[in-house]
């Protein structure tokens, strides 16, 4: 029985490519991210190994190595499609897929100052005029993403009580007005499905790649636009959305509904990055801004 979560380590990543990509094993290696689902590994210069710790962590895998090589080339910025596939090892014991990715310079944009990251705002929305195109009914499913807000409601109900109760008030009010929005009667769209600032890389004054499509699927573009407020202040959520609003749709724009959803799962996400401050504290501070934008 596989566990729930395996140590990934330098010298598993090491095995692993000697095995199955023995040219890139004498590459130097480093672990330089520990996400929820992900291990990446910097390979040399230019690659990065993205290596599942859990099961679902490798569905996600799955879903980035059947999709991306079809998204990447519309889309402006890099994303990690794979340029090698990894496969299972029972040598050593690995139970998942994993891929070899190119490495792209620049930090993660929650590390940024927030005011910094309005020279690339209209560069994030471009990102999403171009992904969030219909998608085939074969794109992977997830029921977290894409839905009608309204289904959240006991995630958001769970989660509210980790904002201060002073916004309590104020959340259930913006929260509701999400919920009574007309809900979204499109062609489903191809949307990232998890697009925080940890998962945008910046490089001075530009974005230089998004990354960790694991949650890739289709729906209503609400979910995704509602990095604006985890993202950016109140200048650069105006130049973003002014793109979006200007070439979305063929240049018609999204009407006000799908901003008043986007709001909603803005203010979910938001309840969702206080939940993990021991393991994951960049959320808290993603979180904390976002807090201040929609309830401050």
């Amino acid at each position: 029985m596989v566990a729930a979560d395996l140590d990934v380590t330098v010298d598993l990543a090491r095995s692993l490519l000697a095995e199955q990509h023995p040219d890139l094993a004498d590459r130097p290696l480093r672990i330089v991210a520990n996400g929820w689902d992900n291990v990446m590994v910097r390979l040399g210069d230019d690659l990065a190994l993205r290596l599942p710790r859990r099961e679902l962590g490798a569905q996600l895998m799955r879903n980035e190595h059947s999709v991306l090589p079809l998204l990447a080339p519309r889309l402006p910025v890099p994303v990690p499609a794979p340029v090698r596939v990894g496969t299972p090892s029972a040598a050593l014991g690995y139970p998942w897929p994993w891929g070899v990715v190119r490495w792209a310079d620049g930090v993660p944009a929650a590390d940024v100052p927030v005011p910094e990251r309005t020279a690339w705002a209209e560069q994030l929305a471009h990102v999403f005029v171009a992904l969030h195109r219909p998608a085939p009914e074969d794109a992977p499913g997830n029921r977290f993403r894409g839905i009608p807000v309204g289904e959240r409601q006991a995630t958001f109900e769970d989660r509210l009580p980790l904002l201060p109760e002073r916004l309590h008030r104020r959340a259930r009010a913006l929260w509701a007005d999400a919920v009574s929005a007309p809900e979204y009667d499109g062609v489903a769209m191809w949307l990232h499905g998890d697009p925080h600032p940890a998962n945008l890389v910046a490089d001075g004054g530009r974005l230089a790649a998004v990354i960790d499509f694991g949650d890739v699927t289709s729906g209503d573009p609400a979910s995704d636009l509602g990095a604006m407020w985890l993202t950016f202040d109140a200048e650069g959520r105006r130049r973003f959305r002014a793109v979006v609003d200007a070439r979305a749709r063929g240049g018609r724009g999204w009407d006000a509904g799908m901003w008043r959803r986007a709001q909603g799962w803005a203010l979910l996400y938001t309840t969702i990055c206080f939940s993990y401050p021991d393991t994951h504290p960049v959320m808290v501070g993603v979180g904390e801004h976002a807090m201040a934008q929609l309830l401050g």
